[in-house]
């Protein structure tokens, strides 16, 4: 080959590699643009970039992805999916997020059974991705299948404990199965999280509904949940009203109870193990200590707001005390 050809050929090369290199910035660079018009609420924008970005790479996970995004935001999700079939066809750091929003699509088309499949099927690929987890029992729960909603909510919990959404899932699921002591002790777990707010005062109507006695179902339970049921209804009793000034002072005596008698039993019975180790023990422990009284607050202050941020105002240390000793206690599986 000459020197002439050689040169051509290497000036080939080089604006291929060039060529090749625009071409990933500008499809890079669109999927950015893209991301930045759908943060902006501009759907018909963003989904003009990534139809561009897709002319160009039709493969690209990205998006693909943020195209089935955008769409699904512009409330025209079912035109999603194939997008996100495209996703999901290869392993990617999208996969996850992909089967999440493939079943919020079909959960929000009305199709409960598509969702848990889909929901199933990523976390066969991706086992480690919490909110897969999460949404699997929300669907669980829209179809009442109460059972499996537990099962769902107990291994997003495991995936993400601080994760507050799931610890409502898990309470919500046990109320509706007329298990009132893991409704109740998981609505704790809610409410130290998210002590106040809208889902808070709703997580305390139920936590109060369940201390007088509420229930959601009233098909026969089992014998392990019957006697804890049992113990709550009990222990709540033994607290006489009149003997406290505020309603956060009656709580913290109501919980206390609770706690010092649910432990212990759990510890007879077998079975759920995760109730046992997770919620029982831990809330046992806490009973025996001097940080009930803040904790309390912390339960009561969605429903009565100015008494309880005035008493946490003033009793900082107590707040901060609290804090330090949840954060040092490892709350096993």
């Amino acid at each position: 080959m000459n020197t002439v050809k050689k040169i051509g050929l290497i000036i080939h090369i080089l604006f291929l590699g060039l060529l090749a290199h625009a071409q990933d910035t500008s499809v890079s660079e669109l999927i950015k643009q893209g991301i930045e018009l759908n943060n902006a609420h501009d759907y018909t924008g963003a989904i003009e970039k990534y139809k561009q970005a897709l002319s160009a790479e039709p493969d690209n996970p990205q998006a693909n992805y943020q195209m089935a995004f955008s769409l699904s935001a512009a409330g025209r999700g079912t035109e999603g999916v194939p997008y996100l079939n495209r996703t999901i066809a290869g392993s990617n750091n999208f996969t996850g997020p992909a089967y999440e929003l493939l079943g919020s699509i079909y959960d929000a088309a009305k199709q409960p059974q598509q969702a848990i499949d889909a929901y199933k099927a990523g976390i066969k690929i991706k086992p480690d991705y919490q909110p897969l987890y999460f949404n699997l029992g929300l669907a669980y729960f829209r179809a009442k299948q109460f059972a499996d909603a537990e099962l769902a909510a107990t291994e997003a919990i495991k995936l993400d404990p601080k994760h507050a959404n799931s610890q409502r899932l898990y309470a919500l699921v046990a109320f509706h199965q007329n298990k009132r002591a893991p409704a109740l002790l998981a609505l704790c777990s809610f409410l130290f999280m998210e002590p106040d707010g809208p889902r808070s005062a709703e997580a305390y109507t139920n936590m109060q509904s369940i201390l007088k006695g509420g229930t959601l179902k009233t098909e026969k339970a089992d014998a392990a949940t019957i006697a804890l049921n049992k113990a709550l209804s009990t222990a709540a009793a033994t607290t006489d009203l009149r003997r406290y000034t505020s309603p956060a002072d009656l709580l913290a005596a109501q919980l206390k109870a609770i706690f010092i008698a649910i432990g212990p039993l759990t510890e007879k019975q077998t079975g759920n193990g995760f109730f046992r180790n997770y919620y029982a023990s831990f809330f046992y422990k806490l009973a025996q200590t001097e940080h009930m009284p803040a904790f309390a607050r912390l339960m009561d202050l969605s429903a009565n707001k100015a008494a309880d941020s005035q008493w946490l105002q003033q009793n900082e240390d107590k707040r901060k005390a609290l804090g330090a000793w949840v954060g040092g206690q490892e709350r096993k599986f």
